[in-house]
């Protein structure tokens, strides 16, 4: 399907580890149609996790699973591949991969360590504050970014790597971009059932 453009996403998350997988299970959850473009090289799938809220022990890859499972389950769809390039394009954007092309109206860059694609399509980034994190994406307390409809959760977005926040992070951005669109505070509390 190399070339061919997709339906319009209300909300496309690039990167499917903590932060990206969390923003997709609140995106989706919500009732949005949302996409989740992964190149599979979280930096989560090396962790074993001992500090993660709720969790005795995990590792990463197992974390990152049923996170894009919890995802799937309330209606996210996943395609594995790498993302080449975004543009403006209508009330959107599209979002251009190595398999095919992609349109969504907000766009999660949640790409752990890597500014490389905020560089390329003009978001502008920042000294790192973390340690071995030379560069962030300069995003304000929301996730927006100066690009109107690019918003940055988790790593890339200057918080620290640990996954129980970065996770906080991308479920934080996704609940901002949520009640943005809804034109209200988006709330999402269960409860347990009798």
């Amino acid at each position: 399907m190399r070339g061919e453009v997709y339906d319009m996403y209300e909300i496309a998350i690039i990167g499917a580890g903590p932060a990206g997988g969390s923003a997709a299970i609140f995106a989706a959850k919500s009732g949005k149609k949302t996409l989740v473009l992964d190149n599979d090289q979280s930096v989560t799938k090396r962790a074993w996790l001992e500090n993660h809220y709720g969790v005795s022990e995990i590792a990463g890859p197992d974390l990152v699973d049923i996170g894009k499972k919890q995802a799937a389950k309330f209606g996210a769809e996943f395609v594995t591949g790498k993302v080449t390039n975004i543009e403006k394009a209508g009330e959107g954007f599209k979002i251009e991969t190595d398999e095919g092309s992609y349109e969504a109206q907000h766009v999660i860059l949640a790409t752990g360590l890597s500014v490389e694609l905020a560089q390329k399509i003009g978001v502008n980034t920042k000294d790192g504050v973390e340690p071995r994190i030379k560069t962030i994406v300069d995003a304000d307390s929301s996730g927006k970014t100066n690009v109107a409809g690019i918003w940055a959760a988790g790593t890339v977005a200057g918080v620290s790597m640990h996954t129980i926040i970065t996770a906080g992070d991308g479920a934080k951005v996704a609940i901002n971009i949520i009640s943005a669109i809804n034109g209200e505070r988006y709330v999402d509390h269960d409860v347990i059932k009798s």
